[in-house]
Order: C-alpha cells, then sequence, then structure tokens
C-alpha cells in the first residue's frame, strides 16, 4: 500500500473529505487555502481562494457541484466545485468551526464557536441548488447548546435531526426545526473531536481527547462499538467494505518536539468494526494525524496530518481478500 503524498499546504491540516464519487478529494488547512485533488493520483486540481483566517471545515454537496467552508475568519462560504468561484459568504460572530450539508442538499449547518461573549451556536441555513441563485442569509433555526460548547455535527438519517459532540464528552440530538434538545448523553470524558456518520446515517462514530473511539446508533443514541487506545484522538472513520475503523490522533502538537516519531503514536490504526479489536497501523505522518476520510467505495483513504501533508492510500488487492480469523 504505497501512499501519494499532496503536498499543497503550508500548514498543519483541519480537514479532508472525498466527494460522493470518490474521485476528488478536498483538504483544508490553517493557511486559508481549500485544495482539490484527484485522488486516484494525488494531482492537484485547483484550490478555492477568498478566506483569511484557518479553515476548520469542508463539505461537499452529493452532486459535487457545490462546497461549503468554515473558518476562523468568521464566515462559511459556498464555493462552486468546477470553477472555483466564491457564490455566497455567510458572516457569524465568532469562528466556524463544522458545516455539514444535509442529505437532500437543500440545508447547511454551521457550528460556530464560543468566544468574546457570544455563546457557540449550531446554525441551520437553507441553500438553494441553483448556483446563479441568490442565497438567504436568515437562518431556518440557531441552536444554543447548554452548558457545553458544540465541537463537531452532522445530521441524521433523512435530516430527522442533528447530532453534536461537545467539549465535555457529551453527544446530544436536537431537533432542528425548533431547536429542541432531544435526547443527550456523555460517553466521553474528554472532548470529543470528530463525528462521522455511516453510509445510511443509521449510526456514527466519534473520537476523542479521552483516547477512545465510539460507535453510536443515530436514533437513540445507544452505545454500540467502543476502541481505547493509547494516545488522544482526533479523528475516526468507517470503512464500508470491510468491517473496520480507521482511528487516527497522537500526542498534542506542543509536545511534539519531545517525542519520536513512535512515541508520539503518528500512525492510523485500524481495529476490527464488530469485534473491537486492533488488527493493524499505517505509518507515514510526522505529527498528530487531524483528519481521516475514506473513499465512498471503500478502496482507499486519505489522512491528514499537522505536518502540512495529505497522504492518501489505495488498498492492495491482500485488504479486499482479508478475512479475519476469528469469523
Amino acid at each position: 500500500m504505497r501512499p501519494i503524498l499532496l503536498q499543497g499546504h503550508t500548514r498543519s491540516l483541519t480537514q479532508i473529505k472525498y466527494n460522493a464519487e470518490g474521485d476528488l478529494l478536498f483538504s483544508v488547512s490553517k493557511d486559508h487555502v481549500v485544495n482539490v485533488w484527484y485522488s486516484h493520483n494525488g494531482e492537484r486540481l485547483g484550490t478555492y481562494n477568498g478566506h483569511v483566517g484557518a479553515i476548520w471545515s469542508v463539505a461537499v454537496n452529493s452532486t459535487s457541484t457545490l462546497l461549503i467552508t468554515g473558518s476562523a475568519d468568521n464566515s462559511a462560504k459556498l464555493w462552486e466545485v468546477r470553477t472555483g468561484k466564491c457564490l455566497h459568504t455567510w458572516e457569524f460572530k465568532t469562528a466556524v468551526k463544522r458545516v455539514a450539508f444535509s442529505e437532500d442538499d437543500s440545508m447547511i449547518l454551521a457550528v460556530t464557536e464560543q468566544r468574546m461573549g457570544y455563546p457557540g451556536s449550531v446554525v441551520i441555513l437553507s441553500l438553494n441548488q441553483d448556483i446563479d441563485a441568490k442565497q438567504s442569509d436568515e437562518p431556518i433555526t440557531t441552536i444554543h447548546p447548554e452548558g457545553s460548547k458544540a465541537m463537531v455535527a452532522d445530521w441524521g438519517y433523512l435530516n430527522k435531526y442533528i447530532i453534536t459532540g461537545h467539549e465535555n464528552g457529551t453527544i446530544s440530538q436536537y431537533d432542528w426545526k425548533t431547536g429542541n434538545l432531544i435526547q443527550s448523553i456523555q460517553p466521553h470524558t474528554a472532548e470529543i473531536t470528530d463525528l462521522q456518520m455511516s453510509e445510511d446515517r443509521t449510526y456514527f462514530i466519534t473520537s476523542s481527547k479521552d483516547k477512545s473511539a465510539q460507535i453510536f446508533e443515530s436514533n437513540t443514541l445507544s452505545p454500540l462499538k467502543k476502541y481505547v487506545t493509547d494516545a488522544p484522538l482526533n479523528s475516526a472513520s468507517i470503512t464500508p467494505v470491510q468491517e473496520f475503523v480507521i482511528l487516527g490522533g497522537g500526542q498534542e502538537a506542543m509536545h511534539v518536539t519531545t517525542t519520536g516519531a513512535r512515541q508520539g503514536k503518528f500512525e492510523c490504526r485500524f481495529w476490527h468494526k464488530i469485534l473491537e479489536e486492533e488488527v493493524g497501523r499505517v505509518k507515514g505522518h510526522f505529527g498528530p494525524i487531524n483528519t481521516i476520510s475514506v473513499h465512498p467505495s471503500g478502496q482507499s483513504f486519505s489522512s491528514g496530518g499537522e505536518d502540512g501533508y495529505v497522504r492518501v492510500h489505495h488498498f492492495d488487492q491482500d485488504y479486499f481478500k482479508f478475512k479475519y480469523p476469528d469469523l
């Protein structure tokens, strides 16, 4: 499994995302630039320029026509994927930490930072699919989570609700129409760093600074599986073909100079989704892994690190033939 190294960022990666077909990979980092790459060969297709702060999050719609980014410059921007043109900018009072399209692409959510006296919020905005149409600045709903601030969020299946992950390890489910809290649990003991849905959105995986990743059912928030590692985790992703989850993280960036690559635990870890056992690791990054994304067809996965590189790994044929001995 030889990785393709993508060198297009000068600062650490914050999020990477495949489009629905998997032929494009979008990457954002703290260097204000959005890059798009061909995932099969790592060729850079172009950049989206316009943000003036670190970009925390990126999402692409199901038809790969529209892209949304959330940034520390207190804005979320809508882009035309094909041309790189900025179609609309939504302004907020604080940084936008996470963005996501609803399942039918008719809405977007933006998680804003709690800072300077402003409460953190999850803002729901309607989206017009027409590239030439004017977008509305008026939110459908603004949710202000009680207590700990939301760090990550995504849509449940069929846009029924929104699921948020919080700084204190809480996971909450909200009715986006009313902004009301439906239910809440606290399965993690530290900040939730990532939340990724399964293909059909009926379950999701979270990663946390408490060194664990967990899988929950979307409807009931029932915990299904738990993967306990030896390092703080920044990202977790579910593979669609084999029964694996891929976890990434590593020691905090500020302590990295004091440790070698091995002690820092900068590997992508493969765990068996059902049996909760670690089955392998992929080395490569020279710092913590901040974000992991799996190709929609399961043929490859990518990781983005504090070292400013994106590594695209295409699986060998052996991977698809792999059978776990215990099953």
